[in-house]
């Protein structure tokens, strides 16, 4: 139970993190987007708290992978299939079905950043610690 309250907590912190920045730069977010930043950041806190150790630059691109590759399957079901039209990429270039970009991907990478201190101090803290 208590793993579980650890992880609840560490989605809300994602959600409203995920949806914060969004709103910032675009202007609006979406419901799902909400949902899907607090999976990215339960994911991204398991992945670099055991991989504390690992270098900056390896953490960012395991962590710009793992969000890439969400988003992906995010867009494919919540656009491509239900037709929500919630972000498109398709003007961008080296996209891949509208869903995923080089450009986002790079952006991705360097939100790691932050990312991977903050979780650090989170587990730090003991705040979520296991």
């Amino acid at each position: 139970m208590q793993k579980f309250k650890k992880n609840i907590g560490i989605f809300i912190i994602g959600a409203i993190g995920y949806g914060f920045i969004e709103t910032l730069f675009r202007g609006y977010t979406h419901w799902t987007m909400l949902i899907t930043g607090g999976i990215v950041f339960v994911i991204l806190y398991h992945v670099f708290t055991k991989n504390e150790k690992a270098p900056l630059w390896h953490k960012c691109l395991i962590g710009a992978l793992i969000i890439t590759m969400i988003e992906l399957a995010v867009g494919c079901i919540i656009n491509l299939w239900l037709g929500w039209n919630v972000w498109d990429y398709s003007a961008y270039n080296f996209n891949f079905l509208g869903q995923i970009c080089l450009l986002f991907t790079v952006l991705w990478f360097l939100l790691c950043i932050p990312v991977s201190y903050f979780t650090s101090y989170l587990h730090s803290k003991r705040f979520y610690a296991d």
